[in-house]
């Protein structure tokens, strides 16, 4: 049992459906697959079922019943579910829209226009941060797949680039991607799943933060703790849930923008 739970692990980490040069199924044959079905449609309604239902609901025959397919039709076009995912999960990333961080090679990076890469890094995490929340089962699926989809690749490249574009010493530079993206990841993740937790309980965002914070008051009342969280929340500002989101995220990623430029400050008095 434990040898192929191994065997099971070591090839979900080596395997992806981009790197198995799998040619995409539904073509070269007639009349043995559904009429307008591809793999494209098969894509999108699998990120319209996540988005609705949720990772833990979703199954071929679900997605099959969506498409008004039989299950094996949807085979047809994946071998598998993790295909299928590792394909929704591509699509996904897609959305975002990517700055410019490419430098003209034939210049050195100080040519590149002045707190360029400020921008660029707070453009990317803003658009990783809105991914993040609007497909909240994007982030369990990042960390189970290599996501090496051409989007995948396409974010990842400028994102490196954004990082090298703010001159640090290349050892320093993997540190400077995990602080902002990790950061942002596990912002985006959280913030995600109180929008999902709000809307399944049938209340916006602000109602279910006011229910949630009364309920911890009352609850937790003589702890000392509420003090301290009392004065934090009331210089937190904002007149709704999102305006504090936001403000929370910028005064974070801000900070870590302070960081790379005292790292860079460090470096060029050396």
């Amino acid at each position: 049992m434990a040898k192929t739970a191994a065997a099971r692990t070591q090839r979900q980490a080596r395997t992806s459906v981009w790197l198995q040069e799998k040619t995409p199924r539904g073509r070269g044959r007639k009349g043995d697959h559904p009429s307008g079905l591809d793999r494209d449609r098969i894509t999108e309604a699998t990120i319209r079922l996540l988005d609705a239902e949720g990772l833990a609901k979703f199954s071929m025959r679900r997605l099959a019943g969506e498409l008004d397919v039989t299950a094996m039709s949807v085979y047809w076009y994946v071998d598998t579910k993790d295909d299928l995912l590792e394909l929704a999960l591509d699509a996904a990333c897609g959305e975002m829209v990517l700055p410019d961080t490419d430098t003209d090679t034939d210049t050195d990076a100080d040519a590149a226009p002045p707190g360029g890469w400020r921008e660029q890094l707070r453009e990317l995490a803003d658009q990783y941060r809105a991914l993040l929340i609007r497909h909240p089962w994007v982030s369990p699926l990042v960390g189970k797949y290599l996501n090496v989809g051409p989007k995948w690749l396409e974010f990842a490249l400028a994102v490196q680039r954004a990082v090298q574009n703010t001159g640090l010493s290349a050892d320093r530079q993997n540190g400077a991607i995990a602080a902002v993206f990790q950061f942002v990841y596990g912002f985006g993740t959280m913030e995600g799943l109180v929008t999902a937790r709000s809307r399944a309980a049938g209340m916006t965002q602000d109602e279910y933060y006011r229910e949630a914070v009364d309920a911890v008051r009352e609850g937790l009342r003589s702890h000392e703790l509420m003090q301290s969280a009392d004065r934090l929340l009331e210089a937190r500002g904002g007149a709704t849930v999102a305006e504090m989101w936001d403000r929370d995220f910028t005064t974070a990623l801000d900070l870590l923008m302070a960081g790379i430029e005292a790292l860079l400050g460090a470096e060029s008095s050396l």
